[in-house]
């Protein structure tokens, strides 16, 4: 039996995808519910399952934009594994009613030497690449993607200075699809930078005095997140119209917090989202960063984990920025930039002093926020970061702690 896989529907909204990575070869023989492929939707990359065990015919090329229920490939049901592969307990074989009529033999389709696939096509067209210089690696030697990708267009004699050719990849759907809110962002906000410091060194020694006792209550490690999320929660209580967003000639404000914090995955940027930060402790806190970056490094993060949010915190400080003026997360009107903290000589009370010094941004909506409750903001975030104790622990920091 022929069974065709469709690409299934990722979300709502989402209309088609892009074949980011075949994980199989035309041919091999795979189990029901192993990964046959990744693909790449607007907003995140997900793994797509074999619906049934056999032998698998590609239907579509790594790139190739898919409509959501078209066919990228078929699977053989009555396909055997080859001698010594092991089959998974769990792949049983289907049965098929002996009414129900055989389906046609799938006719493969022969490919001319140095036939350009539609992918390759455009490629080699604004190389300039003379089709029949290419050595194809596809079926019957059909010239792929990567085949015209990997074509450099003839330069005469090789100069003195050495390879100069050139690596052509197209973005993943995910990645264009930031680069197009990001442009958004720009065009459609009257974005605004507002900027302060915090001497970090009390926060340093809390951490210092609790961390050991935190992590083997709690099993996750004391960062900086929680400090600056708790931080957050306060300073949006203290201005609302921080934490709202703008819809057509109406403001929405939410009576909640969201935390969006941007973290780097293997995909690029990806925004999971806090949910409730108001009501979460410290070690809430941590936990749920930490179960979100896990899954945007082993590529599982979903629509769902990345949807809403009504202000983001970004953390460049770990990739070692001393400042930037982040970029609005639409349709949010807020975002906070954390940097790296260094060492700098400040003064104390009349005197010099070498503290742990972090700059801290804010980009604002300014359509929506004004010059008072953006400043306002930022210098209650300061004042929280600065003094833990009294404004993020009610004074009792083993209490707030849980320990």
């Amino acid at each position: 039996m022929i069974l065709e896989m469709k690409v299934p529907s990722p979300g709502e909204s989402i209309t088609e995808v892009e074949i980011a990575q075949w994980l199989v070869s035309d041919g091999d023989y795979v189990e029901k519910d192993q990964a046959i492929a990744e693909v790449d939707s607007d907003k995140a990359t997900l793994e797509l399952p074999a619906e049934e065990s056999g032998t698998i015919t590609l239907k579509a090329e790594e790139g190739d934009a898919v409509a959501v229920g078209a066919i990228v490939c078929l699977i053989d049901t009555e396909g055997k594994a080859p001698e010594g592969q092991a089959v998974s307990n769990d792949a049983k074989p289907v049965a098929v009613a002996s009414e129900i009529p055989k389906v046609a033999p799938v006719q493969e389709t022969t490919y001319a030497s140095h036939t350009p696939s539609p992918a390759a096509k455009k490629i080699i067209a604004e190389k300039g690449v003379d089709p029949k210089s290419i050595q194809g690696t596809g079926r019957a030697g059909r010239i792929t993607k990567q085949d015209a990708v990997k074509a450099v267009p003839a330069m005469g004699t090789q100069p003195e200075w050495g390879d100069r050719s050139q690596n052509r990849t197209k973005l993943s759907m995910l990645r264009r699809k930031v680069a197009e809110r990001l442009v958004d962002a720009k065009n459609e906000t009257a974005m605004l930078t507002t900027f302060n410091e915090a001497d970090m060194a009390p926060i340093f020694a809390i951490r210092n005095a609790h961390k050991d006792a935190f992590f083997e209550k709690h099993g996750v490690k004391l960062g900086f997140m929680s400090f600056f999320t708790r931080a957050v929660v306060r300073a949006l209580g203290l201005f609302p119209d921080v934490n709202s967003m703008m819809d057509g000639d109406y403001k929405i404000a939410y009576d909640y917090c969201d935390i969006s914090v941007a973290v780097s995955g293997p995909k690029g940027l990806m925004v999971p989202v806090v949910r409730n930060a108001e009501t979460l402790s410290f070690s809430g806190i941590e936990k749920e960063i930490g179960r979100l970056a896990v899954r945007a490094r082993d590529g599982k993060i979903t629509v769902d984990d990345m949807t809403g949010g009504t202000f983001t915190i970004s953390n460049g400080g770990v990739f070692g920025s001393m400042l930037s003026t982040p970029i609005i997360n639409p349709p949010q009107s807020g975002i906070l930039g954390m940097h790296n903290i260094i060492e700098r000589p400040v003064a104390i009370n009349g005197k010099v002093e070498v503290r742990p010094m972090m700059y801290l941004a804010l980009s604002y909506d300014h359509r929506i926020i004004d010059g008072r409750e953006s400043v306002g903001f930022l210098v209650a975030v300061k004042e929280a970061l600065e003094d833990p104790l009294t404004h993020l622990m009610d004074g009792d920091a083993k209490k707030a702690f849980e320990l």
